[in-house]
């Protein structure tokens, strides 16, 4: 059977197979290669609704099709590239269906730090949209997602959902998984379901009615009950995470409701296929001043951020001294597409810092801490106070001057990846510990052992990332030439993995398992969990045609083991795999 030739006799959407399509979606922004057999662009949801029963059937008859959903292609943990099918939304299921204002409400994100957030706006909107379009719908009614993340402006809402994406207004705001409020999704028999959260009476009267989605309730319901008190021992104890089923977000017992959208938000598309969410909203503030400050050294990095979280900021962002060098060294790349005024503007606005690194060396750490709000002068006055509140330090720190002055470490902070990937010769980005996270205390004790550890083997890397959560990334540079590459990053993610664990953190706070963290699940929460998402797996997806090998390791490829690693590392041959 021609797959292509058979699909485009019920798919309403594009079906392609050429050799330059199939090469181009044999990667996302991962470390990863892997060839699909054809890639459709569906028109809407019948589009899914038909290939999900289509592959049920032809499976049946001894077909060994599976579906990956994908949209911006940005994952970079190997997530949205897979074996046999891919669906890219961007095409056609990209549309903004709603931006509206609703009665206010109050909700609280769980994290150690997040404040009650004023819920004032709900966005509905199909998984292919990007978050660029989507926030300019939203601004134009003041409204904001405020989980968006570092690379907003290439992501999609689809793969927001997929990761349980996070970014620099978690501190405050918390992650995707609080905004979701509602998904429509299809399902392994190939029907369209509206997901929201449900009281106990609405949970039973679903599981009442005894057909699919009932005993898929019923039977989710059941794990999660007799399994409640180990479920919520696992639950990482940190502010963010995206590691493994988030299965004690699911059931309250306080309140007796069911939230299912908790379940389905960072299961990337093991469940079914999403194609249509609906998020809360928060009003966009006005005003926002930057407090810089830089740490010539780290002993103390755990006190400052607990200095600093009173102050209730929008942000505590970070990045370290290979960040500043390699952007230092690279410094002609910020001035494109600004004209000459903005080029001048944006050299005099550094004056500050070449300064103090004359006078003071170069920081091993700069931390960006954000505060925002509806009057210009109270967040002024707020910086100021932390200023003097942190003077006691003795570290070096001002607060930015201007818009100018402010962008300028936003751009530092969230171009370094780029720049690794464009400048380096010889050697690529290669994310697979790019996403780790401990409780911000610990940092003090656990940087330095990180270091140590990273230091033992040959690779060029920066650390960047959200201070005040303890989330780093951690981006180093490979020669995929040497056949020590891919022994080097197996023995590296278990060593820093195993430091991390230690500390009693997550493998992943917001870039989601993938296939490059999917081998490590059961390091991080034992057999018995790892059981209960095996489980999980099996109730939504018995026949594992949802993006296997992501999140449990299913399925006769042997997608998400190690030994899958080491044979989809992309080859030299390949060197620009990692541009989106």
């Amino acid at each position: 059977m021609e797959l292509a030739k058979e699909l485009k006799n019920f798919i309403k959407g594009d079906v392609e197979n050429s050799d330059e399509v199939l090469t181009k979606y044999s990667r996302d922004a991962s470390l990863l290669e892997v060839r699909p057999e054809v890639v459709i662009f569906p028109k809407n949801k019948e589009d899914v609704c038909n290939l999900v029963k289509w592959v049920n059937e032809e499976n049946v008859k001894g077909g060994k099709y599976s579906i990956t959903a994908r949209s911006a292609g940005t994952c970079m943990a190997g997530g949205a590239i897979g074996e046999s099918i891919i669906l890219d939304f961007t095409k056609y299921m990209n549309e903004i269906k709603s931006v509206e204002r609703v009665t206010p409400f109050e909700i609280l994100p769980k994290y150690p730090n997040a404040h009650n957030v004023k819920i004032t706006g709900s966005g509905i909107v199909m998984p292919g949209c990007f978050y660029r379009d989507f926030e300019m719908a939203t601004l134009k009614e003041n409204l904001l997602l405020p989980c968006y993340t570092a690379s907003k402006s290439i992501n999609a809402m689809g793969g927001m959902v997929g990761n349980n994406s996070a970014g620099e207004k978690t501190l405050n705001y918390g992650k995707t998984e609080d905004y979701l409020k509602e998904v429509k999704i299809v399902l392994s028999d190939g029907r369209e379901y509206t997901v929201s959260s449900l009281s106990k009476k609405e949970l039973y009267a679903k599981i009442a009615q005894g057909d699919y989605e009932g005993d898929l309730y019923k039977n989710l319901y059941a794990l999660i009950k007799d399994n409640f008190a180990e479920i919520e021992k696992a639950k990482p104890n940190v502010s963010k995470n995206s590691a493994g089923y988030f299965l004690w977000n699911v059931w309250n017992p306080e309140t007796e409701v069911f939230d299912l959208p908790k379940l389905i938000v960072g299961s990337q598309g093991t469940f079914g296929i999403v194609t249509e969410a609906t998020f809360h909203l928060v009003d966009v503030k006005k005003e926002s001043k930057l407090a810089v400050i830089f740490m010539k050294d780290l002993s103390r990095l755990g006190e400052l951020v607990d200095t600093i979280l009173p102050f209730n900021p929008e942000s505590i962002e970070s990045y370290d001294d290979a960040t500043m060098k390699l952007a230092i060294k690279f410094f002609p790349d910020f001035l494109k597409n600004k004209g000459l005024w903005g080029m001048l503007r944006f050299m005099w606005s550094f004056w500050p810092e070449a300064i103090m690194m004359l006078t003071s060396g170069m920081p091993k750490l700069i931390l960006l801490v954000e505060f925002a709000g509806d009057s210009e002068k109270e967040i002024t006055k707020d910086a100021k106070k932390l200023i003097e509140k942190v003077a006691p330090f003795n570290f070096n720190a001002r607060i930015t001057r201007s818009k100018t002055d402010a962008n300028k470490y936003w751009d530092i902070r969230r171009e370094s990846f780029a720049l690794l990937r464009k400048h380096v010769k010889d050697k690529h980005t290669a994310p697979f510990i790019d996403d780790i996270v401990v409780r911000p205390e610990t940092l003090p004790e656990f940087l330095p052992k990180l270091q140590k550890i990273l230091n033992i083997y040959p690779i060029t890397y920066t650390i960047a990332g959200h201070a005040g959560n303890g989330n780093f990334h951690i981006i180093p540079l490979m020669d995929f030439k040497d056949v020590n590459t891919s022994k080097i990053i197996l023995d590296l993610s278990k060593k820093v993995y195993d430091l991390v664990l230690e500390y009693k953190g997550s493998t992943t706070a917001e870039h989601n398992d993938g296939l490059i963290r999917t081998p490590f699940l059961k390091q991080m929460y034992g057999e018995g969990i790892y059981g209960l998402f095996v489980e999980t797996k099996k109730i939504f997806d018995p026949k594992n045609i949802f993006n296997p090998g992501k999140k449990v390791a299913l399925g006769e490829s042997g997608a998400g083991t190690e030994e899958y690693i080491k044979t989809h590392i992309i080859d030299e041959g390949h060197s620009q795999s990692h541009k989106i």
